[in-house]
């Protein structure tokens, strides 16, 4: 969204003044390292790494691991600075996830080539130290070698992958769902923010069902630096699928707001993490945040490249097309859903994007939905308690009426924001990120608390 851009750079440049000149990394007493390997083909093989501080308190590690077999090639990793040296690789904490308390873990992959056999490695050292498994030396037990598969009671545990029927978001037993979560701020700004202790407490404490990646492609984003974004994203897929939370993946398009000047951007990106993604069931993929000044018509051309190149990889995940007027059905530009309903996108299993803010957008806008809602799948992929700036008052009245509509047309949402930007639209105070606790009621601002209420109610999925 419209965003105090200025003021988060030079909050970014201190956070990260403040990671280089901190404290270094000091041996690990005890770790527990668990490598998966998570799919393979033909020369190829990618990998999950869960690395667990059972020692100390650790502000920085290094994991080295020792693969087992010559052929073995790093190619590349996500979570982690990655290298190859002989035979080890080796891992470099980063801003977001160096620190490491004790039961604290961390989770990194990577892509790898092999020649001849594929091997699990088992020999790693963090910070310098053999990891056993324990601190004194003796293995721990595997307390779950072989998990089942299937039901885990989780949001995607429960109801696999996602498809759209009729006018809604169903899921593997073809019942309606609606899906309830929070959105990133930035990730370029605030990275801080989603470690393992936030992204646990999303999943834990508020019962969040997703979360919403949002990676803006301008605005110190993507542009700058493909691959370290779309690792990223990737990451934070991952995390969202280790606690069973759908992750929506949001090509945050806002400034030009033609989707199609990002158009080969989009394809680079899209083909790159539907690939990697693509064995899935938690992904979402959201092609065009907030397209204005644009025409409806220019939006579905552009839908309708970006839509096939995802197809080619993952012809199954849903994907979610952003509406002019700044997602608002055309309705901010005058216009109304009318336009999408007699010229829908050419493509299947697709959703439309809907944006509020509680504050600034009230009866018109319900109305335009609760009349869209009979025609269209839609999902309110971004919304805001307070007014479209992301500042002032909360607007409770307005907030509430939204939600209670949404939760009657079973309509999916994501809140902006699950973050501690200086702004009144986040749900964290500021300093949270600096912190460990995400949990408490004390670190959540009004909006914070609000959502927090709405969302941990129970989901009560339907399985029949």
């Amino acid at each position: 969204m419209k965003r105090l851009l200025a003021l988060l750079a030079t909050c970014a440049t201190i956070l990260g003044l403040t990671a280089l000149y901190g404290p270094q990394a000091v041996a690990a007493a005890g770790c527990k390292v668990d490598y998966t390997v998570t799919s393979q083909w033909q020369g190829g093989f990618q990998a999950g790494v869960k690395i667990t501080n059972l020692g100390a308190p650790v502000s920085g590690w290094t994991l080295d691991i020792a693969m087992p077999d010559a052929g073995q090639k790093l190619v590349q990793g996500w979570n982690a600075t990655w290298s190859q040296s002989g035979s080890t690789v080796t891992a470099v904490g980063v801003d977001w996830n160096r620190a490491l308390n004790t039961g604290a873990a961390a989770e990194v992959g990577l892509v790898g080539s092999f020649t001849g056999a594929n091997p699990k490695p088992t020999a790693f050292k963090l910070n310098g130290v053999a990891c056993t498994g324990s601190v004194g030396g003796t293995p721990s037990p595997d307390p779950d070698p072989d998990p089942e598969p299937g039901d885990d009671g989780t949001p995607v545990g429960i109801n696999g992958q996602v498809h759209v029927c009729g006018v809604h978001l169903c899921n593997q037993y073809d019942r309606p769902v609606q899906l309830r979560g929070m959105s990133t701020h930035g990730i370029q700004w605030f990275s801080q923010c989603y470690n393992n202790a936030s992204v646990d407490a999303l999943a834990n404490d508020w019962k969040a069902d997703l979360l919403r990646v949002a990676m803006y492609v301008q605005e110190d984003g993507y542009e700058t630096d493909p691959a370290g974004f779309t690792s990223r994203v990737n990451g934070l897929v991952d995390m969202a699928e280790a606690r069973g939370m759908y992750a929506l993946i949001d090509f945050h398009t806002l400034t030009p707001g033609d989707p199609n000047y990002n158009l080969d951007r989009a394809k680079t990106f899209f083909a790159s993490v539907a690939a990697r993604n693509a064995g899935k069931k938690n992904v979402i993929y959201e092609i065009a945040n907030e397209p204005n000044g644009v025409s409806w018509t220019a939006i579905k051309n552009y839908a309708e490249q970006v839509i096939p190149v995802i197809r080619a990889a993952d012809p199954d995940a849903v994907v979610i097309v952003g509406t002019r007027g700044w997602s608002s059905l055309g309705v901010s530009d005058g216009s109304s859903e009318s336009e999408v309903v007699s010229n829908p996108v050419n493509a299947t299993n697709i959703m439309y994007a809907f944006h509020f803010y509680a504050a600034s957008h009230k009866d018109s806008y319900r109305s335009a939905v609760s009349r869209a809602s009979s025609r269209l799948p839609l999902f309110v992929t971004e919304f805001g308690t307070v007014s479209a700036t992301g500042g002032g008052a909360l607007d409770r009245a307005s907030s509430t009426a939204w939600l209670d509509l949404l939760d009657q047309l079973k309509i999916g949402y994501a809140n902006w924001t699950y973050s501690d930007a200086p702004e009144s639209s986040a749900a964290l105070q500021p300093g949270t990120c600096d912190g460990s606790d995400y949990s408490s009621s004390g670190v959540l601002t009004e909006s914070g608390t609000l959502l927090k209420s709405r969302i941990s109610t129970p989901d009560n999925f339907p399985t029949s």
